[in-house]
């Protein structure tokens, strides 16, 4: 799918089950704190989602929800009702019908496994607008 895609997918793949990340989580973990976007087209072509791949294969997409905790109304894999359903079958805490419960259930990278390039000002890119 191509190196970008590839980051994706494996930090994806670190999100445990009961847990959500967002978009732009991904893209800062991977290197590319601007590419929240980027991450949602990736993950549009996933090859292994949760929802017919075996769970050890699985890149559990439906674990990436926007910034404010709301899940995707155009979801690729099912749409809306099926992530909702996966999530809330994990445990995840929705604060309403369309967003998780940010403050119980959002999972953060605890540190940098993808090797962030040392050439950006990451207090700059990761501070809050």
């Amino acid at each position: 799918m191509g190196a970008f895609s590839d980051k994706v997918f494996e930090a994806v793949k670190q999100v445990p089950h009961g847990y959500v990340t967002t978009y732009g989580d991904i893209a800062r973990i991977i290197g590319s704190p601007r590419s929240a976007r980027y991450v949602g087209y990736a993950l549009r072509n996933n090859p292994s989602p949760a929802t017919t791949a075996k769970p050890e294969e699985a890149i559990p997409c439906h674990r990436v929800v926007f910034k404010d905790g709301q899940i995707c109304d155009n979801f690729a894999f099912g749409g809306v009702e099926v992530q909702r359903k996966m999530l809330q079958d994990e445990g995840v805490i929705f604060a309403d019908g369309m967003h998780v419960d940010m403050d119980r259930c959002h999972f953060t990278f605890a540190t940098d496994t993808f090797g962030r390039p040392t050439d950006i000002d990451w207090a700059a890119e990761l501070a809050e607008d």
